[in-house]
């Protein structure tokens, strides 16, 4: 049994039925509480592909392949079409979304900052009042009632 697991089968190892021995490859990042980690990852590229890979990278490399094998072998489970392409794809299109949000809202403060340089002379009310007259529906306040 490998010493790295105090003793237990990696995930790995159990998941294949075999022995973990001390000098599992698989046994430092599989561990035996995450067992749908590797279920994930062999299902996408297999036991000995996964071994072969971290045999060829340097130590220090070897978390970080294992980290983003299991990242991309989940979201491939979770969507075989995209895999990881579609959570990749819908947060581009929130950024996207967000920063049109901004400039609307930069384009918004502009506005109200070039009515007030205009109507200085007004009470505060009365600016806030006429702008609102100026649009059917307010331009960053939806849900609030006119003043």
């Amino acid at each position: 049994m490998s010493s790295i697991n105090g003793g237990r089968r990696c995930a790995a190892c159990k998941y294949l039925r075999r022995r973990c021995s001390e000098d599992c490859i698989l046994a430092p990042y599989f561990h035996p509480s995450n067992p749908y980690r590797f279920a994930c990852v062999h299902k996408i590229f297999g036991a000995s592909n996964i071994a072969r890979m971290l045999q060829h990278l340097p130590v220090h490399k070897r978390a970080q392949a294992a980290d983003a094998m299991a990242w991309e072998a989940y979201w491939r489970v979770q969507d075989p079409v995209y895999g990881s392409n579609a959570i990749i794809a819908h947060l581009q299109h929130e950024i996207s979304k967000a920063q049109n949000e901004l400039e609307m809202t930069r384009a918004q403060i502009a506005i109200l900052q070039t009515f007030q340089q205009h109507h200085n002379q007004t009470q505060p009310n009365q600016q806030l009042q006429a702008f609102w007259a100026l649009e059917d529906k307010p331009l960053f306040l939806p849900d609030l009632p006119h003043i």
